[in-house]
């Protein structure tokens, strides 16, 4: 059993930690949010840094290839972690063609596992062109570049 003393000291750490204000400090991996890059590029990287898997797991209707990270590895953006990565470029073979019509525009982005709201305060701090999606309320949201 631990002595009451560091018990609380534990205690008074998390919650200073909670009620410090968070300051927006651009990471390197949240630099590739400036979109001034392109689909082939940033999906790219990412695979040749063994950081998603190269073959995407889903392909839409309208032809976003959805890239997962690999086991273990903890992608994030914005300080919150990446749930899926984006990417769809028309005429590049490195993207599966979905069923559908496809986009119109080259696209490439992240769906992170938070609210909306909140990764819109983060994206906005980071001075980021990115776009921002509710995907699934409260749950699921949606980093984008083109599009």
């Amino acid at each position: 059993m631990l002595p009451l003393f560091v018990v609380l000291c534990a205690l008074c750490a998390g919650l200073a930690a909670l009620l410090t204000p968070h300051v927006a400090q651009a990471q390197p991996e949240d630099e590739r949010f400036d979109c001034t890059s392109n689909p082939h590029e940033f999906i790219s990287a990412l695979i040749e840094e063994k950081s998603i898997d190269p073959k995407p797991s889903r392909v839409e209707a309208n032809s976003v290839n959805a890239f997962r990270p690999v086991h273990g590895n903890r992608l994030s953006a914005f300080g919150f972690p990446i749930y899926v990565v984006l990417g769809y470029a028309h005429d590049d073979t490195l993207f599966h063609r979905g069923a559908g019509k496809e986009i119109d525009a080259p696209v490439y982005g992240v769906v992170v596992s938070a609210p909306a709201e909140s990764v819109r305060t983060r994206v906005r701090e980071a001075n980021s062109d990115a776009t921002v999606h509710s995907v699934v309320p409260l749950l699921l949201t949606a980093i984008v570049c083109g599009g």
